[in-house]
């Protein structure tokens, strides 16, 4: 079964430096229909005004994930982490028992990123932090572990039975990924133009896929997707 959730049906808010799109439930912005995926909470899809930022602020019972596209995240945060986040870079922090942190754009140009929240496996755990680089080279044509349970293929380490892969696809290019039993996949569109399994998104779009077998990717023109693997 294949369903759609389309850009324009999401979540919008504009108030301000931030201009956010919300494929599930968030803040202010409530659809009984989309409150998660499996144990995907969160997708957020956030450009945020130059010199401007969510300031100290707590988390906790979360797998939080940032990826940038385009500008930087300067982080902070309580366990004493800090640094910059730039496109490329995939960011994770388990928040378990509680942590407080920044996100700010240091710089003089719009930031635009997507955050993730996966819903962990465990609650109360003690807070980590990891943030690794992926270069485009290791996402073109095809599909690059960037998140999972143990870290595989130098992936980020999430505390759930969650895989997340990027791919960055040249029009007409193709990818297939099979599907284990009990499994669902999401498919997130950053950008371009694709099929999924015969069903065509375009950018900001998404599909939720379960009792598949297989998925098979059609790049129309060139795209750029998330992929995740859920329990």
């Amino acid at each position: 079964m294949i369903t759609i959730r389309r850009s324009d049906e999401r979540g919008h808010i504009q108030q301000g430096w931030l201009n956010t799109y919300h494929t599930f439930s968030f803040a202010d912005y409530f659809d009984e229909e989309w409150v998660h995926f499996r144990t995907l909470r969160v997708m957020n899809e956030d450009r945020i005004a130059a010199n401007q930022g969510f300031g100290m602020h707590p988390h906790r019972d979360m797998e939080i994930i940032t990826y940038v596209l385009s500008g930087a995240v300067q982080h902070s945060d309580s366990m004493g982490n800090s640094g910059i986040i730039k496109p490329g870079d995939v960011q994770r922090m388990s928040a378990g028992t509680g942590i407080f942190h920044s996100e700010i754009n240091p710089l003089d140009e719009e930031l635009y990123l997507y955050q993730i929240w996966i819903m962990p496996k465990q609650r109360n755990v003690t807070p980590t932090y990891e943030q690794k680089r992926f270069e485009d080279s290791e996402k073109k044509n095809q599909l690059r572990l960037v998140a999972s349970p143990d870290g595989a293929e130098g992936s980020v380490t999430i505390g759930q039975d969650a895989k997340l892969f990027a791919s960055l696809l040249d029009s007409g290019k193709s990818l297939s990924y099979e599907v284990a039993p009990g499994r669902a996949l999401w498919v997130q569109a950053v950008s371009g133009k694709l099929s999924a399994n015969g069903i065509e998104i375009g950018t900001g779009d998404a599909v939720a896929i379960t009792d598949e077998s297989q998925l098979v990717i059609d790049a129309k023109e060139n795209s750029h997707i998330l992929l995740f693997d859920l329990n």
